[in-house]
């Protein structure tokens, strides 16, 4: 069911109920971990949530005309903003159940995680790091969650619970421990905000025993959270979960976890209405309908086949069909992740950039271009090849600032679809002009691929 504001209106009240202390670094935590994730808007409505709390009695109630008026947004963004609080963790939203009267809704606002604690939870840390990238996540993590020296030197001499408490108390006091760990149970509710039944576990463990894995020794409790957060993150059905746990999966039995969250996101999926974080260097868009393929001008045909294929078939196509470095297509996962890019626009700019720089993906280039892409929005290849046009000159002077400038004699290599409707650009090379027959006999080549 897709989320919706409903019957959410202004007069509708609300109360606020605090969970827990805020740990003393949570401004930290909430502008440079959690702000990046949810934005701006719904970290403004927690520390409004937060400072009423402060001010107001648990009883007192309120209409959501005072958090629009403090926040100076319509109730449609603030009821959004509240859903990705709700999301990750950081609020519980509960309605009055009583329909013959106005409705109230109270706000259980929880406290954020510490950096440290940040780090630990797999789905927050995994989607900072597609939020901001390698770069600035590691730096980051470097600040915030500074590493332990290593106790070289020393042997731990710790006293465990049975050398220190008789025997005959650890009967009465686990009765107790039982009792407060049910409590915790119901109790806690931070971090992201997933469904256990997002992952078939009953499936998944006779998958697993076909393969005769020991299951009760990968589907643990923790791997259990750590696999529905990574279906959840990355939009994964069980059989693609399967496949992901399977390759994580050590000699000796045992579920690295780097290496799953590394087969989940290889496995992550392009939706109809929106990309999951990053980009899938092997997705393609649906292919288009083939009444289309003879119709329109050759730059048409040639943008459809940009928009149809992978860049990984890209690649394969422009080096004579040869396999695509595992080096180069590191690079252009990375760009796609840190960046947002989809697949088609990452087809033109790989296109360009190979043209550019004599045929070698320069890594400094292509990340310049597209960072410019990404804050400019762009979101088709037609987009992408217009920008392309428009910004040439300046995209030539950052080519020359990485590289040594060509000879004055050598010809400057530009992209065919680059030429159509400049006529300028025509003149001064005029050995670029678009040969119909390559790209008819390309556009043949890869839609039977396609097929």
């Amino acid at each position: 069911m897709k989320y919706s504001i409903g019957k959410l209106l202004p007069v509708d009240g609300f109360r606020i109920l605090r969970q827990g202390e805020l740990p003393r670094s949570f401004h930290r935590s909430l502008s440079h971990l959690y702000q990046p994730i949810v934005g701006r808007l719904a970290i403004s409505l927690y520390h409004l949530l937060i400072s009423e709390s402060d001010i107001t009695d648990e009883s007192q109630v309120q209409s959501h005309h005072t958090l629009m008026a403090y926040l100076s947004a319509p109730l449609d963004k603030i009821y959004e903003a509240r859903g990705k609080l709700e999301a990750i963790g950081l609020l519980r939203t509960f309605r009055s159940t009583d329909e013959n009267q106005q409705a109230e809704y109270v706000y259980s606002v929880y406290p954020p995680f510490s950096p440290d604690e940040f780090f630990q939870d797999d789905m927050l840390s995994l989607l900072l790091y597609h939020e901001l990238g390698s770069s600035k996540y590691e730096l980051l993590k470097e600040r915030f969650v500074p590493t332990v020296k290593a106790l070289e030197g020393f042997t731990e001499v710790t006293a465990t619970f049975d050398e220190v408490f008789h025997s005959k108390m650890i009967e009465s006091v686990r009765a107790e421990t039982d009792q407060l760990a049910t409590q915790n149970v119901k109790t806690e509710h931070r971090g992201p905000t997933t469904s256990s039944s997002r992952v078939d576990f009953e499936w998944l463990h006779h998958a697993l025993k076909k393969r005769m894995y020991p299951t009760e020794r990968i589907l643990t409790g923790r791997n259990k959270k750590l696999i529905i957060q990574l279906a959840t993150l990355y939009d994964l059905s069980n059989v693609e979960l399967e496949k992901a746990v399977t390759w994580a999966i050590d000699e000796n039995h045992y579920l690295i976890e780097e290496e799953l969250k590394s087969a989940c996101h290889d496995f992550m999926k392009e939706v109809n209405n929106g990309r999951a974080p990053g980009g899938n260097i092997d997705g393609r868009d649906k292919m288009k309908d083939d009444s289309t393929s003879d119709q329109g001008s050759k730059e048409d045909q040639f943008i459809e086949m940009l928009e149809s294929i992978s860049p990984r078939e890209l690649l394969e196509d422009v080096s004579q069909g040869n396999r695509a470095s595992e080096q180069d297509l590191k690079l252009i996962r990375d760009v796609m992740t840190e960046q947002g890019i989809a697949p088609g626009v990452m087809n033109v700019l790989v296109h360009y950039v190979l043209l550019k720089t004599d045929m070698k993906l320069s890594k400094p280039y292509l990340e310049k271009i597209a960072s410019h892409w990404a804050r400019k929005n762009v979101t088709t290849v037609r987009q992408a090849m217009n920008l392309a046009k428009a910004e040439h000159q300046k995209y030539q002077q950052w080519g020359k600032q990485k590289s040594q400038k060509r000879k004055n004699s050598k010809e400057e290599v530009i992209p065919a679809w680059f030429n159509q409707e400049s006529s300028t650009t025509k003149e001064e090379t005029g050995s670029t002009n678009v040969n119909t027959d390559n790209i008819a006999e390309r556009i043949k080549k890869l839609t039977k691929k396609g097929n």
